[in-house]
């Protein structure tokens, strides 16, 4: 049971979530998987002739980097949901900040491996579930931040969950400005639900009209969106010497501990597989060109040209041309 009375004046770090290593991860992963989301993007839309093998690799690292990216994501909202009772706005506030940059990720990507996602429907509809589990957690998430800010705890050193309850008045004063603070937090639950719509419509459409401006549209806003996250964070967070609104009673978010070494460690997990598909262990499907475009310049002139644009529907509903009749 959360206590929303006698606020205390400071709070404890959390470097679980918001520790450098943490921080970090998810950064150096996004920052990775949006450059390499670029090169695929760029390339197919100057229409540019590549080695089959660099693509190849460029879309395994970018599809591990972005699965590791949302399921991150999703995991460090289940744990800050799971900690309402004793977790405070401020840490609360930096893993949305994180949910919605590993959404952005995971979209920009999305956009550059949509055709791979397309001729495997069990893929696709992983990626569909991934991108609406993070959806309702972010959801969730911003109806608390929103109702923190409305009953002005959102700079206090309180539960989160105070937000839904009386609190005694002891909370420290909010600093910003608290009409642009609900107004932004609405604005980007909003945002978030109109992106998943697109998204699905984008990943399961038969016939995708405009390809080559939805992608890179997308990208740059998807791009726009995770250096606003970064940016944020970099402020923000105490790991980075940022200006954040509580006192915390010990620095233990900026000091490298065994968990914030293995967060850093993990992004060289992909490139065992890199190296495997180098020394020919693993085989990967070829890259799938545009619909629009000479398919012989990525698949080659050996591969399977008649499907390389079909669209595998899943066993249960909807068909090649229709998405919910056979």
């Amino acid at each position: 049971m959360a206590k929303c009375t006698n606020a205390p004046p400071a709070i404890p770090s959390d470097s679980g979530v918001a520790g450098i290593g943490v921080l970090l991860s998810f950064i150096i992963t996004a920052i990775i998987a949006l450059v390499i989301s670029a090169s695929l993007v760029f390339q197919e839309a100057r229409g540019r002739a590549s080695a089959q093998k660099p693509s190849i690799l460029r879309r395994k690292l970018l599809n591990a980097y972005s699965d590791q990216q949302i399921l991150t994501g999703i995991g460090i909202q289940s744990v800050g949901l799971g900690r309402i009772d004793s977790i405070a706005p401020y840490h609360f506030f930096i893993i949305w900040i994180l949910s919605l940059l590993s959404m952005a990720v995971h979209n920009a990507s999305l956009l550059a491996l949509v055709h791979d996602f397309r001729r495997d429907w069990v893929l696709r509809w992983l990626r569909q579930f991934l991108i609406f589990v993070n959806l309702v957690l972010s959801s969730l998430y911003g109806i608390y931040i929103l109702a923190a800010v409305k009953n002005n705890i959102n700079d206090s050193t309180f539960p989160i969950t105070c937000a839904w309850e009386e609190t005694d008045g002891t909370a420290q004063a909010p600093t910003g400005n608290r009409i642009f603070s609900i107004f932004g937090t609405i604005a980007v639950i909003a945002g978030n639900v109109v992106v998943f719509v697109l998204a699905t419509w984008y990943l399961h459409s038969r016939a995708q009209r405009f390809y080559k401006t939805i992608q890179i549209g997308g990208l740059l806003l998807m791009t726009s969106i995770s250096i606003g996250a970064i940016v944020r964070i970099s402020l923000l967070a105490d790991a980075f010497g940022g200006n954040h609104p509580v006192d915390l009673s010990d620095g233990g978010e900026r000091q490298w501990s065994f968990g914030q070494l293995l967060s850093v460690g993990m992004l060289l997990l992909p490139i065992v597989s890199i190296i495997e598909i180098l020394r020919g262990e693993i085989k990967c499907a070829p890259p799938v060109a545009d619909s629009g475009d000479d398919k012989s310049r990525l698949l080659g002139d050996n591969e399977l040209q008649s499907n390389a644009h079909e669209f595998q529907p899943n066993p249960f509903f909807g068909s090649q041309t229709n998405l919910f009749r056979k």
